[in-house]
């Protein structure tokens, strides 16, 4: 046992042994240089004005879009606005449809010859007609209007941005 013991190596002699033991050879790396080239002032003044017309191209495409969305916003505020005003002469007609076609009803219950029924459906027919023209013609109106209105700002600004890109 006293040799298992005596074979085995003493713990100051490792600690010393090892740093030795790990060392990595030291190796040079390849300098990859690349010769400088100068890029010719012509070719440099080319890039740079290519850059600058670029730039500056861009600026004007941004504002163009600032510009058509500004008016596409503004378009459809007044388009929206036309069409309440729309559906509001629409809900204003059929309300004074309606009340016409219960007053006719109302009035043929006091009918009490055919005669007078024939007169009165006469003039309830021609009364409605002259009010259906009346209301078409205002309802065309008004949808003229918001087409206009909707359309024209949009034709000024479309030529004036295509003329600033341009």
């Amino acid at each position: 046992m006293t040799e298992a013991i005596e074979t085995t190596p003493s713990k100051s002699k490792s600690k010393a042994a090892s740093p030795a033991a790990f060392d990595m050879p030291k190796f040079e790396l390849p300098n990859f240089e690349i010769p400088k080239m100068e890029i010719p002032a012509a070719f440099r003044e080319i890039a740079e004005k290519s850059v600058s017309q670029a730039k500056e191209t861009y600026e004007k495409m941004k504002s163009a879009a600032e510009e058509a969305t500004d008016v596409l916003e503004d378009t459809y505020a007044a388009a929206t606005r036309g069409a309440s005003d729309y559906g509001l002469r629409l809900i204003e007609a059929a309300r004074a449809n309606t009340n016409a076609a219960f007053d006719f009803a109302s009035q043929l219950m006091t009918v009490k010859s055919l005669s007078e029924m024939v007169e009165l459906s006469t003039a309830h027919t021609r009364k409605q007609f002259e009010a259906l023209t009346a209301q078409s013609k205002e309802l065309a109106a008004i949808a003229q209007k918001v087409a206009t209105d909707s359309a024209e700002p949009v034709k000024e600004s479309l030529g004036k941005v295509f003329k600033k890109v341009a």
